[in-house]
């Protein structure tokens, strides 16, 4: 008899709880650049997730272009379209502040994916530094740590920045020289091309570079092509689908700190929801960890793209 009580109690515990919980109708994502592949698979990741929990919620990404007041007003149409869960990449993770507590006070939670976000309900990032870290301890292997490197930086996001510091702690054990840290290039394939064009009027002789992303990393072998330069080797983070190209046919390119934009975005959006519903995480920050691709392991990569 107690145990058909425990159970018939336990049913009504578990029927009562999936009552209650709150049903995810619409999220609001706001991401650096969708003209960036690696927006785009997290885009793709976050209406993948979103389809699990309800097949007709509703989701608006929008572009913010690494403009801050651009996001403050995308934050502030999501709070009127009244959307459940706001997934943030910052353009700025100090500034967003007041946006973020505008959104937290309509109910909304407020998810930081790739960046960081100040006040945001949670984080989920990759481990930047350990990108940063590996990234250029590939470069001072292959270089037996000595040579002169030049880093290619970009936004001062908080993923650009760990991702340099990383570098520079590695580096900074060695004998090698930085020549160059503070040239932004906006993490694009454009604005790579014209700052490496700068770095290499400006230096001789280059021995390393390491791009904070892919498309940075692309833009400058395709400066070294233009100029005749190859006796460099290129390093960067991300791991997306041109990478892997790169990686196998005649670059400079010789090796990436792979992301997953697309489970990330799925992580931070499951997160979300469990917050909506009362359950938070046990850290409010998750860390995902980077693997180096390289010409040596590409082939056995399972990219942005692969099934999940």
């Amino acid at each position: 008899m107690w145990k058909n009580l425990l159970l018939a109690g336990a049913a009504l515990a578990l029927a009562m709880g999936t009552a209650s919980a709150k049903e995810l109708k619409s999220i609001g994502v706001t991401l650096g650049s969708l003209g960036n592949p690696f927006f785009v698979a997290m885009t793709k990741g976050v209406e993948a997730k979103a389809k699990e929990i309800n097949p007709n919620a509703k989701i608006i990404a929008v572009s913010a272009d690494y403009d801050l007041n651009k996001q403050f007003t995308q934050i502030d149409n999501f709070i009127a379209s009244g959307v459940d869960v706001i997934l943030l990449n910052a353009a700025d993770p100090k500034a967003i502040a007041p946006a973020v507590k505008r959104a937290q006070a309509a109910g909304i939670v407020v998810v930081a994916v790739d960046v960081a976000a100040a006040g945001a309900d949670a984080t989920v990032q990759t481990n930047n530094v350990k990108a940063g870290q590996i990234a250029c301890q590939y470069l001072v292997d292959k270089l037996g740590g000595k040579g002169d490197v030049v880093i290619i930086n970009g936004p001062q996001v908080s993923s650009v920045v760990d991702r340099v510091n990383g570098c520079k702690e590695v580096i900074g054990k060695t004998q090698m020289k930085i020549l160059s840290s503070d040239q932004d290039a906006k993490g694009s394939r454009e604005g790579g091309l014209g700052v490496m064009q700068g770095l290499l009027t400006r230096f001789q002789h280059i021995d390393g570079v390491f791009a904070i992303n892919d498309p940075t990393a692309i833009g400058a072998d395709l400066a070294a092509k233009q100029l005749g330069r190859s006796e460099f080797i290129i390093t960067s983070v991300d791991g997306a689908p041109d990478i892997e190209a790169a990686l196998k046919n005649n670059t400079l390119i010789q090796a990436s700190a792979s992301q997953d934009p697309y489970f990330m975005a799925q992580k931070a959006l499951e997160i979300g929801y469990d917050i909506l519903n009362g359950k938070k995480p046990a850290e409010p920050m998750i860390l995902l960890e980077p693997q180096l691709i390289t010409r040596e392991n590409v082939a056995q990569y399972k990219g942005w793209s692969s099934p999940r």
